[in-house]
Parts: C-alpha cells; sequence; structure tokens
C-alpha cells in the first residue's frame, strides 16, 4: 500500500472517531480522549512506518497524535450542533493529511536535504501553534490548582517543542543539547502558566499568550540551531515580543 493511501485512511478513519466522540457521555470524554490519543499515536505509527528509526517514535510520531488530541479535548467544549461539529471533523482531517504529508517529509529527509524540508517547518510550526492554543485553552478552561495547570502544561508542550527543534537537523537521535533545550524551554511555558492560574484572564487571551511565547521561543531557538540567528533576526522577534508586553499590559486584570 502507497504511502498517501495509507494517510488517506488513517486521516478518515481518525475523523470518523472523532465524530463519533460526541455521542460519548461527558463523564466518560477523559477516558474516551486518552483512548483516542493512543489509537492516533499507533495507527500514525503505522502510517509513518516505511522509514521510521526508533527516535521518530518519540520526535515525529507524537505529532499527530497531539494535534488529534488536543482537538479531541477541545472538541466537548464545542456547542452539541452537530453541522459545526461536521465542519470541525472535516477541518481535522485535511490538518491529519496535511500534518502526515509533512511528518513524512521529516522522515524521508533524514541525512539529506530537500526542498520541500522548509515548507515542511512552516506547517509544522503552524500545527504546533494550533496544538498549543487548543491543549492551553482546555487547561485553562478546567480551572484547576495551578500545580495541575503546570503538569498538564509541560505534559502537553514538551512533546511538541522537543519535536520541534529536532526537526531543524533531523540527526539519527536526540542529542541532549536538543533535549536540554526543550526541557528548559518548555519549564519556562510551565511558569507562565503557574502565572495565568493566578491572574483573573480571560481563557482565550491566556491560551493565545501561551501559544504567542512558544512561537517567539521557537521561531529564535530554530533560528540558533539552523546557524541564522543574527541581529536583524534577534530584533524582529524583540519587536514581537514587545508587542505581546503591550498586549499584555492593555488586557491586564484590573489595571
Amino acid at each position: 500500500m502507497r504511502r498517501r493511501e495509507k494517510f488517506v485512511i488513517v486521516s478518515v478513519l481518525l475523523s470518523l472517531s472523532l465524530l463519533a466522540t460526541q455521542y460519548i457521555p461527558l463523564e466518560w470524554r477523559y477516558l474516551a480522549t486518552a483512548i483516542f490519543l493512543l489509537i492516533s499515536y499507533f495507527s500514525s505509527a503505522w502510517a509513518l512506518s516505511d522509514d521510521l528509526h526508533s527516535h521518530e517514535w518519540l520526535t515525529i510520531v507524537p505529532f499527530p497524535a497531539l494535534y488529534a488530541s488536543s482537538v479531541s479535548l477541545f472538541y466537548f467544549l464545542l456547542p452539541e450542533m452537530f453541522w459545526s461539529r461536521l465542519v470541525i471533523v472535516a477541518i481535522f482531517g485535511i490538518g491529519m493529511y496535511a500534518l502526515f504529508l509533512t511528518s513524512n517529509i521529516f522522515s524521508v529527509a533524514k541525512g539529506r536535504t530537500i526542498q520541500l524540508l522548509y515548507a515542511a517547518h512552516a506547517v509544522a510550526l503552524f500545527f504546533i501553534m494550533i496544538t498549543s492554543l487548543l491543549f492551553s485553552n482546555v487547561i485553562f478552561s478546567l480551572r484547576l490548582p495551578f500545580y495541575l495547570n503546570a503538569i498538564l502544561m509541560f505534559i502537553s508542550h514538551f512533546p511538541l517543542v522537543l519535536a520541534s527543534l529536532w526537526s531543524i537537523e533531523l540527526k539519527q537521535k536526540i542529542d541532549k543539547e536538543i533535549a536540554l533545550y526543550s526541557l528548559i524551554f518548555t519549564l519556562i511555558l510551565t511558569e507562565l502558566a503557574i502565572l495565568f492560574s493566578f491572574l483573573p484572564m480571560q481563557i482565550w487571551n491566556q491560551a493565545l499568550f501561551i501559544m504567542s511565547f512558544l512561537y517567539v521561543g521557537l521561531s529564535v531557538l530554530q533560528s540558533f540551531f539552523k546557524g541564522r540567528l543574527f541581529k536583524n533576526t534577534v530584533n524582529e522577534y524583540n519587536l514581537v515580543a514587545i508587542l505581546m508586553i503591550v498586549l499584555f499590559i492593555l488586557m491586564f486584570p484590573g489595571k
């Protein structure tokens, strides 16, 4: 069976599985999401199995599964309208197929540079932002204690950061440097989640700030690992960071 056929089959099956979750009682939704995550992970592994190496079970396979689980969790927060959920499922299926194509590019580009790799990095960063936004929204919507927010933020974002940084050089293993930078940056995100846990801000604003910080941080780190962290690049991201701070001050509760 050709790879694209596998991608279509898995994308359709996961989309139908996501649609089926709307009929699951709310008290079972977390168990259903956990099962959906496992199904997404192993079905993604099957779809990408042709070129997978052992370390890619931690760098390539988790990305589509995390995207699927973030949409699944957010799916429960949507109004119970069949047509709106059907639209979300259709967009989800298209997104899964695009992610499989992107992950496949990372898998086959090991040890050589192909032209599509630059486009794959852009697509991957876009889906990382979407996944982060949905995860953060769900985490803050649960109104949990700050330490649980921190744990969930770390668990949901560390694989995303690790996959993003590893994809820059596509080495045959996970370097200690990549793992260390991923750990430190995820801990900073976790601390930011703890801070937001004590502020009476709107949930979407909290999630957007987490996503924006993730975008700036990953962009800087990716430029660093590419050897392109020039002065102009740093100045551009500094402007984005300043804009984020200004928006944070404007939206700060009780100002």
